[in-house]
């Protein structure tokens, strides 16, 4: 990238809300790959200004209807989205239908002027329980690869991120991002803006070996704290975004805490 954006616009649900990377110093409690990038960018580049719109829960169809539109006039030269990871967790998935509208809300960002920046969903077939989401997640990717090439926008394709086969690369729930999954993002992001940056994926060091008894207790605790809670909510039709408001819906400038 040889110019550097001025105005970069965030949209999209946890995953780009910052879930999992807990910090009290940041609005929601949160701080997150998308702040990290923000940061950044805000390196000597003093007219930087950042938004981030993402809320956590959102199915596709409200990340547009909530915020394709407060992005717009914005008027950003940088967006990133993630929209769909929700729709794939529901029983009933029409992905072709989902898609054909993250079409068209590629289309009008990019014909905005805006760089666009798509991401796939990640592998989850080491996963028991997410894992039966696989083919699902697989058909959906290739279709997202279809829609950024339509568009030329960059994509960061998750999929193919072996390292978060690392457990601690996600929080206690399995579902989002731990601090140094998404400190590894944020590198991931920015190395295919091309921008030259100080961040580095953070040393973890060897795997700990779990016994099968202390893999199945984590599992029983999983399933008590995050499964059943999670299944509760799809009942009561409920979201984990219910009363949340967007982490910074104005351009700020990004100051690292």
């Amino acid at each position: 990238m040889t110019d550097l954006p001025k105005r970069y616009v965030a949209l999209g649900d946890s995953f780009t809300e910052g879930v999992g990377d807990t910090d009290e110093r940041y609005p929601n409690g949160l701080r997150g790959w998308a702040d990290r990038v923000a940061e950044q960018l805000a390196v000597g580049n003093p007219e930087f200004r950042y938004a981030n719109l993402a809320i956590r829960g959102r199915l596709l169809g409200p990340i547009l209807d909530e915020q394709l539109a407060p992005a717009l006039a914005l008027r950003p030269d940088l967006v990133s989205i993630y929209a769909g990871g929700n729709d794939i967790m529901r029983p009933k998935f029409d992905v072709d239908a989902v898609v054909d509208r993250y079409d068209t809300a590629i289309a009008q960002l990019t014909r905005s002027g805006a760089r666009v920046v798509m991401f796939t969903a990640y592998d989850t077939g080491w996963s028991a329980f997410f894992g039966k989401l696989r083919g699902r997640l697989a058909v959906y990717n290739e279709l997202v690869r279809e829609v950024a090439d339509r568009h030329a926008v960059t994509v960061v394709d998750f999929w193919r991120f072996r390292e978060y086969q690392d457990l601690r690369m996600w929080d206690w729930d399995r579902l989002h991002m731990s601090p140094a999954g998404h400190q590894n993002m944020a590198v991931r992001v920015l190395d295919a803006l091309g921008v030259d940056h100080e961040l580095v994926p953070q040393d973890l060091g060897p795997a700990p070996v779990l016994t099968k008894a202390e893999n199945r207790r984590e599992d029983r605790q999983w399933t008590r704290d995050f499964l059943v809670p999670w299944f509760a909510r799809r009942v009561r039709g409920t979201s984990s975004g219910d009363g949340i408001v967007a982490k910074y819906p104005e351009l700020i400038q990004p100051t690292r805490h």
